[in-house]
C-alpha cells in the first residue's frame, strides 16, 4: 500500500499547475491523497483560484496521469476552493496562511518584478524605497535576487549585518533597512544553487531577520517568473506586485507574463512603471524616445492596470547607483527624484 501510494505521489509531482513551471505538491495544493486495498485512488486538492476552470484541468491531468501507474484502479479528484487571501488592494493576504506569517510586523509587502532582466528593475526598486521614506514612511528593501544581488553594490554596503539572539539585524542607511544575500557571501562568489535552495534562503531572509516595524517592504525581485515568485507568493503576505518595464515591445511582452503570474496566484497588481521611458537632455530640456514611446501606457491601459509613471533614461541614475549614493537620496530635487516620489505617493495611496 505505502509502496503504491509513493508511486501516486512521484506521478502527481508531474502534474502543473494551469500556466505555471510548478508542480502541484510542491506548490501546496495536495491535502490528501487515499489509496485503498482495491487500488482506488482519492486524491483532495485545495486551491483558493476562484476559477473553476482550474479544478477541471487539474483533475483531467490528475487523473490521466495516475491511471498510467501499475496498480491504481479507479481515481477520484476532490477539489475544495478555499476564500481567497487578497480580494482587494489593502490587506496583507496572498497565497500561505495566517499562521505562517513570516513578518508579522510588515503592514505591505510589495514585490517588484519584471518578465526579463536589464530593465532596471533594482533602480527603481532602490529609488521608490527611498522616495517612500521621504513621504514619511518606515520602509525596508529585500534583496530576493539571489544570484545577481545589487543592493550592497547600490548602497555602498560590503560589511555583513550583525546577528543579535538568533536574529540577523539588517543594515540601515538613508532610513531604509536593508538586506541581501550579498551580505552574506563575497562579492565574487557566484552561488550554484538549486530552486529549492534558493526557496529556502528567500524564505530565511524573512523569517530570520528582524525587519521591526514597517509600512513598506520592498521586495527587488529576480527576472521572470519562478520559484523565487511563487517562493513569495506562498510564504508571505503579500499587498501587491508593481511591475517594471521599458517601452519596447519584447519588454512589454515579458511585462505581461509577469501580470499573468502574479494573477493567477492571487496577487494583486499595484500598477505599472516604465523605465527608460525616454532621454531628456541635460543641456536642452529636450526629450527623445529611445525605446519608442507610450508602449508602457497602452499596456497598462489594455491590462486594466493602473500606470504609474514614467522614469528616464539618466547616466546620473545609473552613477548614483554604482557609487552607493541613489539618485533620490543623492540628488533630492531632480526631475528624476520627482518622478519617483509621484510614483511612490500613487503606491501610498493605493495602500494606505
Amino acid at each position: 500500500m505505502e509502496a503504491l501510494r509513493a508511486k501516486v505521489y512521484d506521478a502527481l509531482k508531474t502534474v502543473r499547475y494551469p500556466g505555471l513551471n510548478r508542480d502541484i505538491v510542491s506548490f501546496g495544493l495536495i491535502n490528501e491523497v487515499e489509496v485503498d486495498d482495491n487500488g482506488k485512488v482519492v486524491v483532495k486538492i485545495e486551491l483558493t483560484t476562484q476559477d473553476t476552470n482550474v479544478d477541471k484541468i487539474l483533475g483531467s491531468d490528475i487523473r490521466s496521469v495516475l491511471q498510467a501507474v501499475k496498480g491504481v484502479g479507479e481515481v477520484e479528484v476532490l477539489a475544495r476552493h478555499l476564500p481567497p487571501k487578497q480580494p482587494q488592494f489593502g490587506g496583507h493576504g496572498t497565497a500561505g496562511t495566517p499562521e505562517e506569517s513570516l513578518i508579522p510586523q510588515v503592514k505591505h509587502c510589495v514585490a517588484v518584478a519584471s518578465g526579463k532582466g536589464g530593465v532596471g528593475k533594482s533602480t527603481v526598486t532602490v529609488n521608490l524605497a527611498l522616495a517612500m521614506a521621504q513621504l514619511g514612511k518606515k520602509v525596508g528593501i529585500l534583496d530576493a535576487d539571489i544570484y545577481g544581488p545589487s543592493l550592497p553594490m547600490m548602497f555602498g554596503i560590503d560589511e555583513a549585518p550583525e546577528v543579535v539572539e538568533g536574529k540577523i539585524i539588517p543594515h540601515e542607511k538613508y532610513g531604509v533597512r536593508i538586506m541581501s544575500v550579498g551580505f552574506l557571501i563575497p562579492q565574487d562568489q557566484a552561488l550554484i544553487w538549486r530552486g529549492p535552495m534558493v526557496m529556502g534562503a528567500i524564505e530565511q531572509l524573512l523569517r530570520d531577520v528582524h525587519w521591526g516595524e514597517l509600512d513598506f517592504l520592498f521586495v527587488d525581485m529576480p527576472p521572470g517568473t519562478g520559484d523565487a515568485q511563487l517562493t513569495m507568493a506562498q510564504k508571505v503576505k503579500l499587498s501587491g506586485a508593481v511591475i517594471v518595464t521599458t517601452p519596447q515591445n519584447i519588454a512589454l511582452l515579458d511585462a505581461v507574463k509577469g501580470v499573468t503570474m502574479f494573477r493567477k496566484v492571487e496577487v494583486p497588481i499595484l500598477g505599472l512603471i516604465e523605465n527608460m521611458s525616454y532621454f531628456l537632455c541635460p543641456h536642452c530640456n529636450e526629450r527623445t524616445d529611445i525605446f519608442d514611446t507610450g508602449g508602457g501606457k497602452r499596456e497598462a491601459l489594455r491590462l486594466g492596470i493602473p500606470f504609474l509613471g514614467e522614469i528616464p533614461l539618466n547616466a546620473v541614475i545609473r552613477e548614483a547607483g554604482d557609487n552607493g549614493h541613489p539618485e533620490v537620496q543623492a540628488h533630492p530635487d531632480s526631475h528624476t527624484s520627482q518622478v519617483f516620489r509621484g510614483v511612490a505617493q500613487a503606491v501610498a495611496n493605493i495602500l494606505p
